[in-house]
């Protein structure tokens, strides 16, 4: 009887830590990690753009239209599923998308977004991760929604799809742009 409870005790430490995960896993992590940034500006950066190497990019690049800014790495699963609906989104609507290659190798970024198509106006190299932490980005990928003055008024957290655009991104944009 002795042998038979010291495996009953791993066996429930086990399923307590499977139901733990498994509600973790059903919450809305939008509300769980709201941005502290909604509704100020994109934070100060100048970096230098992924394609455009001698060019260096700021804030002030993004200013003028709602757009969205996407946070993204060649090492990110998630990146790749999104990846298509980036590219219809900056075929079919008529918003900028702009990236931040988050702590990534260049010439890797650079040549996947060659074999993939690139969505985005420009990428900026943000290799040290520094833009990312600004922007309280937990990991890839992320979108933001800023407005025609810079300023984040909305924060998806995981990949984009069509569902997650129709519902959730595309009514703040439209929104957005009625001003």
């Amino acid at each position: 009887m002795t042998f038979k409870r010291s495996l009953l005790i791993p066996l429930v430490v086990f399923l307590m830590m499977a139901l733990f995960l498994g509600f973790g896993f059903r919450l809305d992590n939008a509300k769980i990690l709201p941005s502290a940034l909604l509704d100020k500006p994109v934070p100060e950066f100048r970096l230098h753009d992924l394609m455009l190497k001698e060019v260096v990019r700021s804030p002030k690049d993004l200013l003028g239209e709602v757009a969205l800014i996407n946070v993204w790495g060649t090492w990110c699963p998630n990146c790749i599923v999104e990846h298509p609906e980036l590219l219809r989104i900056s075929k079919e609507e008529d918003i900028k998308v702009y990236g931040i290659n988050y702590r990534d190798n260049n010439a890797k970024a650079i040549e996947w977004l060659e074999r993939f198509e690139d969505p985005y106006i420009f990428s900026v190299v943000d290799s040290e991760g520094k833009l990312a932490i600004d922007l309280g980005v937990y990991g890839a990928p992320e979108t933001f929604v800023i407005d025609k003055k810079g300023i984040i008024r909305k924060r998806h957290v995981g990949p984009l799809n069509f569902e997650i655009w129709t519902n959730e991104i595309e009514p703040i944009v439209d929104y957005l742009k009625s001003f």
